[in-house]
């Protein structure tokens, strides 16, 4: 294996090549792992050991590629603060590890700089839009500049998007700081389940140009990491390895491309 020259994340956070130091600061946490390999990428597909794949770098976060499901009104809420129609600019999301709040989070805020806005990664400075995942974890010194930070963002009728494992009453952090992250809106994040993940993988093959079997389907629900991001991106690099070896899209492709031996 070739000398690694980038590590990112995915899960509980993401870091992806020629991000800013800030956007890089971001990332924390576990999830899984691309390593860059020479043209090859190294992807940790847990609980199962690591596996070389064939796939692209990923693309940055991108709304569009975030499934709602039953999301849709936190969806919306987002695209208006966006577009400069929402009543509320301040929001908080809670859900379970592997929801994708880092992945959304990351998504929105690049959806801010698309539009010009000044975008802070650490929910701890001034900025025109202003990110901040994994609250709970915050450190004292953290707490209070998060506090500051939130006050001088309302102020300025600025963006407000945090995350968090639990709703705001229940973090450990000083009650003033719990007291304004529940000032806005609250939504709990709605992971998928699998009949959505099903609908989700079957809707972007079609618009990759080909229909997926359930067999394959159920394979990579049960083979790969879970969240949607890293389905979609195995699913992509299957189109791709089906176009490159001239072979249709099956379950003994899939596991070829895996490298995964039938247990």
């Amino acid at each position: 294996m070739g000398k690694a020259s980038f590590i990112g994340t995915y899960g509980t956070g993401w870091k992806a090549p020629k991000y800013s130091a800030a956007q890089q600061a971001f990332s924390r946490g576990g999830g899984w792992v691309f390593v860059e390999c020479g043209a090859a990428y190294a992807l940790s597909l847990r609980p199962m050991q690591q596996l070389l794949l064939d796939i692209r770098p990923p693309a940055r976060p991108e709304l569009a590629r975030f499934v709602a499901g039953r999301n849709v009104e936190l969806m919306a809420q987002l695209q208006a603060m966006l577009d400069g129609s929402a009543a509320e600019r301040m929001v908080y999301v809670w859900g379970a590890p592997g929801s994708g709040k880092s992945y959304l989070l990351a998504a929105w805020a690049h959806a801010c700089q698309a539009r010009g806005m000044t975008v802070d990664f650490s929910g701890q400075q001034a900025a025109q839009a202003v990110i901040a995942d994994q609250v709970e974890a915050w450190s004292e010194a953290q707490q209070h500049a998060g506090f500051a930070a939130f006050n001088r963002v309302r102020e300025a009728g600025g963006l407000w998007l945090a995350a968090g494992s639990v709703a705001p009453a229940e973090l450990p952090l000083m009650p003033e700081l719990r007291t304004r992250l529940g000032w806005g809106l609250v939504f709990q994040l709605q992971a998928l389940d699998d009949a959505e993940k099903r609908a989700a993988l079957s809707q972007h093959a079609h618009t990759l140009g080909f229909r997926l079997d359930p067999q394959v389907a159920d394979y990579l629900l049960n083979h790969t990491a879970r969240d949607m991001q890293n389905l979609l991106r195995v699913l992509e690099a299957l189109d791709r390895f089906s176009l490159e070896t001239r072979r249709p899209i099956t379950l003994p492709l899939l596991r070829q491309l895996l490298s995964v031996k039938r247990p």
